[in-house]
């Protein structure tokens, strides 16, 4: 399932997002382990990562009904919502769940940043699926 760009309105790309890649070749097929990209406001991390050639697993195509699209929050936490009982619920069956682990669907970038994310290695979108 390919994910479109959410319908809520997004503000300039001013918040800077730093992405560790663990697996940097299976998630963008070149070994750039840190990439840095500017998110908009109103964007969510999973959006901005796909948007620039990030292929995080995202098998719900972002809704909330599976844990693929786990990521760890290293920075800037605070410039992310809080978690709500859904993405709890959810991040829990993620394997290697860590205290800052989150689902990068539900990540919507709300303050000035920086923001940094870890992709784990596990975390692979094997089938590279093209919009229609």
């Amino acid at each position: 399932m390919h994910m479109r760009h959410s319908d809520e309105p997004h503000g300039p790309e001013i918040v800077p997002v730093r992405f560790i890649l663990q697996d940097p070749r299976s998630l963008t097929g070149k070994d750039e382990a840190v990439i840095d990209l500017m998110a908009a406001k109103g964007e969510s991390i999973l959006e901005l990562a796909l948007e620039n050639g990030i292929n995080i697993e995202h098998a719900c195509g972002g809704v909330v009904a599976c844990s693929t699209c786990h990521i760890y929050v290293n920075k800037g936490m605070e410039h992310l919502p809080e978690a709500d009982d859904a993405e709890l619920d959810r991040v829990e069956e993620a394997p290697d769940l860590k205290i800052n682990s989150r689902l990068s669907c539900q990540c919507i970038v709300e303050g000035d940043g920086p923001i940094e994310v870890e992709v784990p290695a596990w975390n692979r979108n094997a089938v590279k699926e093209v919009p229609h």
